[in-house]
């Protein structure tokens, strides 16, 4: 299996948000070595000095020279540690990653197969071509269902889950998302699905199965502010979504499958 170094240029960044997720990494660490195929690096993303991860990152990377902990200096929140772990990314494409999701590094072979197939923007789906979600809040299960589905209904959006966090893209469309989403959960990954859309880039989607949380960490589902904040993206992401699709013709969506690769329209 190729290793990082073994490579002059990164093929793959992989940028991981975390708050006190020192067994996660562990654990995700020791999966992405064992499953990715391309040169990478891991950029570990952290808010504060005394984050409980950072003993962690200091006993990886001292064994692997892919592995290297980045301090979000730009402030709170997901959307700031995405902004600081990109920053500091070196691979042609980058996929945003959550330190206690295990099933979705199954998937990360066939995000890069629809990159190199063409595809600018690639998320991982729970909800259709066999996806599933395992685990982690009932409440927010049913809400993140019920808001995609909405969304693709009543926006036209063609993602069937724009609101996972799971997302790989080439390196220089990062800036052109002009994200700006509050620092609320993971609304940024919401933004960036429909600006994805918005913009007209080539979108691909990969199943998979969620397993959240299985060990550690600190949950950051919050109800109420979550409800606001993800509204506020639908409503605006209707709105955009609207207007594009009246300069160019409905967006097509590429699907790989575990065992094929589809086009949906």
């Amino acid at each position: 299996m190729p290793q990082p170094n073994d490579h002059p240029s990164c093929a793959l960044s992989i940028v991981i948000p975390v708050r006190n997720e020192g067994i996660n990494l562990k654990i995700m660490f020791k999966l992405l070595n064992a499953v990715v195929e391309v040169p990478y690096e891991v950029i570990v993303v952290y808010d504060q000095p005394d984050d409980e991860t950072i003993p962690v990152i200091a006993e990886l990377s001292a064994r692997h020279d892919c592995l290297k902990g980045v301090q979000n200096t730009l402030g709170s929140g997901v959307i700031n540690a995405l902004k600081a772990g990109v920053g500091a990314a070196e691979g042609r494409y980058v996929l945003i990653f959550a330190a206690d999701e295990v099933g979705p590094v199954l998937a990360i072979d066939d995000m890069l197969e629809l990159m190199d197939g063409g595809c600018e923007f690639v998320a991982c789906t729970r909800y259709a071509h066999g996806g599933r979600r395992l685990g982690g809040s009932w409440i927010g299960h049913l809400l993140s269902r019920i808001a995609n589905s909405m969304f693709n209904v009543i926006a036209g959006g063609v993602m069937t889950d724009s609101t996972t966090g799971i997302k790989m893209f080439r390196h220089e469309i990062f800036p052109r998302l002009e994200l700006s989403a509050n620092p609320v959960g993971w609304a940024v990954a919401f933004e960036m699905a429909i600006k994805a859309q918005v913009l007209g880039l080539k979108i691909g989607e990969v199943p998979i199965v969620s397993i959240d949380r299985l060990f550690g960490g600190t949950s950051t589902f919050r109800l109420g502010s979550w409800i606001v904040e993800y509204s506020q993206w639908f409503y605006w992401g209707f709105k955009e979504l609207k207007k594009a699709k009246r300069r160019m013709e409905r967006s097509e969506v590429q699907v790989k499958l575990p065992s094929s690769s589809v086009e949906v329209r």
